[in-house]
């Protein structure tokens, strides 16, 4: 049965554009799971996540092999963002999209990064991540996230 493709909304394209990594798990045929951070990312079309594959192998024999996957990005201090699941596949030079997303991808590497190949990700399944103290303190706002998160990072910096 065919999963229903979910589309890109403005709020998960504002938090790609916020967001500085992403997670990228995968799956061998052993069932054995790999997460790997990925720095270069965008968005493409309206259901797709486009992923440059600059130091992937383990991810790229995964999804050679099995094609589900889930991806999660969060604005660190806010501390919101996204995990989404989908459908991925390996785009090479030789595929005939592959020009029109090395460009985007190249753009934000300043072509610092070469790579082969892309990660290119159908959604099926989006959920929103949001940190505990949301849920436990409704009244916080961003802002007051933000300050929090910062003085979790100075305490850990000065502790180090």
């Amino acid at each position: 049965m065919q999963a229903k493709k979910m589309k890109l909304t403005t709020e998960i394209k504002e938090y790609i554009n916020r967001s500085v990594l992403c997670w990228l798990a995968s799956v061998s045929t052993e069932n054995v799971p790999n997460v790997s951070p990925k720095e270069i990312f965008n968005y493409y079309g309206t259901d797709k996540i486009i992923i440059a594959n600059i130091a992937s192998p383990q991810t790229i024999r995964n999804i050679r092999q099995n094609e589900n996957v889930c991806l999660s990005f969060i604005d660190i201090l806010v501390q919101k963002g996204f995990q989404l699941k989908g459908k991925a596949r390996i785009i090479g030079k030789t595929d005939s999209e592959f020009l029109e997303m090395e460009k985007i991808l190249t753009e934000m590497t300043g072509g610092n990064f070469p790579f082969a190949t892309i990660t290119e990700i159908t959604l099926v399944q989006v959920k929103p991540i949001i940190a505990p103290k949301y849920m436990f303190y409704p009244e916080t706002t961003e802002a007051e996230q933000i300050e929090s998160a910062k003085k979790r990072m100075e305490f850990k910096t000065n502790k180090a």
